[in-house]
């Protein structure tokens, strides 16, 4: 890898007869600068695969715990093999996400880089977000396939992604369900603690119901989702826990049509990728009694472009939404959407399946969601 630039140096110089009379005019000083944007955006990918690593292998939280240390009594720590260690600490300390005492050769991650990199982190944990850069390119090649065919992609092309969005729900849903997600809805507390019956579509591996169900005994609870691994996972979850009051049962949501079943119907980060999300939704406002309440959470951006220049992580959801949402949902047939739909186009769509008024809401705290609450006449 260390000759690349200059391979790449020298491939330009090769064919710079061939293209340097096609090429208009440009201002020199503002290539440069933007070659030099594109080297720190590659470095800073190659970072982020590595925090990945990070996360997985639990090396953030084990050195957390930890004073500074060598790499080897970090490697003895993770239980870890010590070599691997010591290269991907040269990337975080190289990539300044830790800090390295030349002389003691001990390496230290600073308690204000732990607070955001570690599992139940204060500020929300950022390594969960850059695990999704390796398991959305898991289907890389298959990606460009689609940009020639115009097809789509399937669940199964993602190893590890419910995993992974598993632990993003546990910090964007489960973390505040009871405190500020619920309340959202004023009389759902009460009603989940005298029971109601309640479903979560595209439920996932199930963290948020199974967080209900612990917590509302006299409420049932039912979550449907499309994966198979999935559904495992939560039946899994649900039996050690010793849960009577919830199922899952994998089901295509796909024409939807239970009628007056529930009186909570949620969706967290589910809509979007489905095949026909207006159809979805006219289905859970069939499925809701009346009075009922519909939560839905998805991504707060805006339906254009233009909005969304300075909206946070942009160019991240973007990319998740053309590397999985958008092609998952057109490889099923279905409308293609993507993560960046929009909260005017998920606010039209509910006023069309029949909820007259509903009621958006973010959280200061985290602007990437946006939160409706729909009630049923």
């Amino acid at each position: 890898m260390s000759n690349a630039s200059n391979a790449s140096n020298a491939s330009n110089a090769s064919t710079a007869s061939t293209t340097e009379m096609k090429m208009p005019p440009y201002d020199a000083a503002g290539a440069e600068a933007f070659a030099d944007r594109m080297a720190e955006t590659v470095n800073a990918a190659a970072v982020a695969v590595m925090v990945s690593v990070g996360h997985r292998t639990g090396l953030f939280d084990t050195l957390a715990a930890l004073p500074p240390r060598t790499s080897a009594e970090i490697a003895e720590a993770a239980e870890l093999s010590e070599r691997y260690v010591r290269e991907w600490l040269a990337v975080m300390v190289t990539g300044g996400i830790m800090r390295y005492d030349v002389a003691r050769k001990t390496y230290r991650l600073p308690d204000e880089h732990a607070a955001c990199l570690t599992r139940g982190a204060p500020l929300g944990n950022f390594a969960v977000a850059a695990n999704a850069i390796p398991v959305v390119a898991a289907a890389h090649d298959r990606i460009v396939a689609c940009f020639e065919t115009g097809e789509g992609t399937r669940y199964e092309d993602y190893p590890c992604f419910h995993q992974m969005m598993a632990e993003d729900s546990g910090q964007t849903v489960v973390a505040q369900l009871f405190e500020l997600v619920l309340p959202l809805a004023p009389e759902l507390p009460g009603r989940l603690v005298d029971g109601i019956d309640v479903l979560d579509a595209g439920c996932g591996s199930g963290r948020a119901l199974i967080a209900m169900a612990e917590r509302f005994p006299n409420s049932r609870f039912t979550g449907y989702d499309l994966c198979a691994d999935a559904i495992a996972s939560a039946q899994q979850a649900a039996r050690a826990a010793g849960l009577e009051n919830l199922r899952f049962e994998r089901r295509d949501l796909t024409g939807f049509d239970e009628v007056a079943c529930y009186d909570l119907v949620t969706s967290f980060d589910a809509v979007h990728d489905q095949k026909d999300p207006q159809g979805l939704l006219r289905g859970l406002h069939r499925a809701l009694r009346s009075g009922g309440v519909y939560l839905m959470q998805d991504i707060g951006g805006s339906a254009h472009l233009e909005n969304n220049l300075d909206f946070p992580m942009a160019a991240f959801l973007y990319t998740a939404s053309c590397m999985h949402c958008m092609p998952v949902s057109l490889g099923q047939g279905g409308a293609g959407l993507g993560t960046m739909w929009g909260w005017e186009t998920a606010e039209a769509m509910l006023k069309e399946a029949g909820f007259a008024r509903p009621e958006r809401t973010t959280f200061e705290h985290d602007p990437l969601n946006v939160w409706f609450v729909s009630r049923k006449a």
